[in-house]
């Protein structure tokens, strides 16, 4: 599904990411892991088109997105969230997610919205009817008609994660997911992952939920690469223990 090959990136004199090589197969999830400084946002930005690497490729489902802009590839089924959240203050929920599909127009345009014909009222009653199913998937049901700012941290965390599942992604990155969550969150967040048809690339520095949600690990130091495989290899490899795991 994807596959990162010789991804680097500088800043000035500082290399974040060198050479940085790992595939995610289709349908599995993947953790990066590493301590603080070792480039994981850095590379989540170069996924998501945030960032152009100094060096290297990304491929999504064999085709090369390295020069994609983030838009366009959101808008082809990456979608991510990120480590501080980024939802509209002053929408409600049930509206942050919704806002997720409206780059596919209103089936008419404005015409269409102005005079509510029956193309555009039954593409807004699908679309109506997927925020509900998301907002049921992740708790949000009951905050449906609150305003995002007036949401704790936790809560605006789950309703970014609704929001960038309302378009059904075929590639989803989580920075920081569990951040902000209560332990029950948590445990929720962990079964909707389990659940889903896509494949998923997460960074996340509690290790419980990392071991029990993944199916591969990436493990990053300094900007490499110091190991990869299932959680219970990277468990045992004494490398990672000595750089990271302790």
């Amino acid at each position: 599904m994807i596959a990162v090959e010789g991804v680097s990136v500088s800043f000035g004199g500082v290399r974040a990411l060198r050479e940085v090589s790992f595939e995610v197969p289709a349908g599995q999830v993947c953790g990066v892991i590493g301590p603080n400084g070792a480039g994981k946002t850095t590379l989540f930005d170069v996924v998501s088109g945030l960032r152009r690497p100094g060096g290297g490729t990304v491929r999504v489902d064999g085709r090369d997105v390295t020069a994609v802009s983030a838009v366009r590839r959101a808008r082809a089924g990456i979608r991510r969230t990120f480590q501080r959240t980024q939802v509209f203050g002053r929408l409600t929920v049930a509206d942050n997610v919704l806002a997720a599909m409206e780059w596919r127009g209103g089936g008419g345009g404005l015409p269409a919205d102005l005079a509510g014909l029956p193309a555009r009222r039954a593409q807004e009653r699908r679309r109506r009817e997927r925020v509900e199913e998301v907002l049921e998937l992740c708790g949000l049901a009951g905050l449906r008609d609150a305003y995002a700012a007036s949401l704790p941290v936790g809560r605006r965390r789950l309703v970014e994660l609704a929001r960038a599942l309302a378009d059904r992604p075929s590639l989803l990155l989580l920075d920081e997911p569990t951040s902000g969550l209560d332990a029950g969150q948590t445990a929720r967040l962990a079964e909707i992952i389990a659940g889903l048809d896509t494949t998923v690339l997460l960074v996340e520095h509690d290790m419980s939920f990392v071991m029990g949600v993944c199916d591969r690990l990436v493990v990053l130091d300094l900007g490499r690469v110091i190991a990869s495989g299932t959680p219970a290899e990277i468990r045992a490899d004494l490398t990672v223990r000595a750089a990271y795991l302790g």
